[in-house]
C-alpha cells in the first residue's frame, strides 16, 4: 500500500513538474509575441491547454510566472560568463573576458536577454525564482560581483564592500548599455558611426577597467 501511494505522488509529482513546463513555454511565447506587458493568467492558461486554476496552484501570480519564465536565461548567460574565467589570468583580464562573454551572449540571444533585461515587467520576491539569488553559479551579477572581489583580493583595488558593490554596478551598467544599444540599433544607428563591434567591445572593456582601477584603486 504504501509503495503504491509513493508511486502516486511521483506521478503527480512528474504531471506538475510537466505542467510547469508547458506553462513556462506558453509564458515564453506569449511574451515573444507582445511582451510581458500583455501577460495575463487567462492568457497564459489558454496558450498552454489548463484551466487558470491549475496555473494559480502552480504559480501564485503573474509576477512569478514572468520571473521563472527568465530563469533558464539567467543560467545560460552565467554559464557563458563562467566559461570564459581562466584562472591562470589575472583578475584584471578575467573581468574583460567575462565582460566580452556577456555580450556576445546577448548578441547571440537577443530575444532572451531582452525579456530579462530590456523588458518593463513585474518583479517577483527574489524567492520566487528557481535561481539562487547571490549565489555565483547561478546568479550573473553574483558572478560578476566576484569577479571583484578577486580583484580586491589580488591588491589591485579597495576591499570595502560597498565600492565592490559599485565596481560591479559600472561594470554591469557598462556591458548591459553596449549590449542593449547593439540589440535595439544594430550597425544602423542614424545619428553616428559605430565602431565594428568587437573592436569597439575590447576598447570599452579597457576603458571600463582603466576607469575602476584609477577610480578604486589602492
Amino acid at each position: 500500500m504504501a509503495k503504491a501511494t509513493t508511486n502516486a505522488q511521483e506521478r503527480k509529482q512528474r504531471e506538475a513538474e510537466q505542467r510547469r513546463k508547458d506553462i513556462i513555454k506558453a509564458v515564453r511565447k506569449l511574451i515573444k509575441n507582445g511582451g510581458a506587458r500583455e501577460i495575463t493568467l487567462r492568457k497564459v492558461a489558454e496558450e498552454a491547454g489548463f484551466s487558470t486554476t491549475i496555473v494559480y496552484s502552480l504559480f501564485e501570480d503573474k509576477a512569478t510566472l514572468i520571473t521563472q519564465a527568465m530563469d533558464s536565461d539567467l543560467l545560460d548567460l552565467v554559464k557563458a560568463m563562467r566559461q570564459a574565467r581562466d584562472p591562470a589570468l589575472s583578475p584584471v583580464e578575467n573581468i574583460k573576458r567575462v565582460g566580452r562573454a556577456y555580450v556576445a551572449f546577448g548578441l547571440k540571444h537577443p530575444d532572451q536577454y531582452a525579456l530579462v533585461f530590456m523588458e518593463r515587467r513585474p518583479h517577483a520576491p527574489v524567492d520566487r525564482s528557481s535561481v539562487e539569488h547571490g549565489n555565483p553559479d547561478q546568479d550573473p551579477y553574483a558572478f560578476a560581483y566576484r569577479l571583484f572581489v578577486d580583484l580586491a583580493a589580488a591588491g589591485l583595488v579597495r576591499s570595502d564592500e560597498a565600492e565592490i558593490a559599485s565596481m560591479a554596478q559600472i561594470f554591469w551598467e557598462g556591458v548591459h548599455g553596449m549590449t542593449s544599444l547593439r540589440l535595439v540599433f544594430g550597425d544602423d544607428e542614424p545619428w553616428f558611426d559605430h565602431e565594428e563591434c568587437h573592436a569597439h567591445l575590447d576598447a570599452l572593456m579597457d576603458v571600463l577597467m582603466a576607469g575602476i582601477l584609477q577610480r578604486f584603486g589602492v
